[in-house]
């Protein structure tokens, strides 16, 4: 095998490339203070989309209406409060890095519980060990989010992802306060 054929040994996927998935962080908040709606949910959220491509087009999904507990308020926001706390403890986790008290975690959390070893997808950069500590954490949370939302796709409707969504669920909030103003 060639020495420089990179695509056999992942060096063609870098984990700091997570950091892009901030735009999917922002722009929903921005869009949402801005204007006072969810067109950001509603019209450009890439993994709303895909479910409903897999769910709808590609037929994944049973198309059963989801449990009554999975649409209430107390489970929505009890969500957002948990995804918040796990959001908290990426950012503590990177701070540690930043501040020189914990080395490097190359790994990747799925569910914030098993552990993947990626250290294939990080190899040094001219960055910080932080930028890449936050890299990783933020690519757990996108990767566990599309997986969650991939499960209730194909248990439920295609888009039952978004009813329980933090970031729809944050967007909603902003919305309900700016149009009480």
């Amino acid at each position: 095998m060639d020495c420089n054929s990179h695509i056999f040994n992942f060096r063609f996927f870098n984990i700091l490339f997570a950091w892009l998935g901030l735009i999917c962080f922002f722009v929903p908040l921005i869009i949402s203070i801005v204007k006072g709606n969810k067109s950001y949910c509603n019209r450009y959220c890439g993994r709303g989309q895909l479910l409903d491509i897999l769910g709808n087009k590609f037929k994944l999904s049973r198309k059963k209406d989801m449990p009554n507990f999975l649409k209430s308020k107390s489970f929505r926001y009890g969500f957002l409060i948990f995804f918040l706390v796990m959001f908290a403890n990426m950012l503590f986790s990177t701070y540690l890095v930043m501040a020189g008290t914990t080395d490097l975690r190359e790994v990747v959390k799925l569910l914030w519980t098993f552990k993947l070893p990626w250290n294939f997808a990080y190899h040094g950069t001219l960055f910080a060990p932080w930028v890449a500590q936050f890299a990783f954490g933020f690519y757990s949370v996108m990767l566990t989010s599309t997986l969650l939302g991939l499960v209730t796709m194909i248990l439920y409707r295609p888009r039952s992802w978004c009813v329980y969504c933090p970031m729809g669920t944050m967007t909603q909030g902003i919305c309900k306060i700016k149009n009480k103003a």
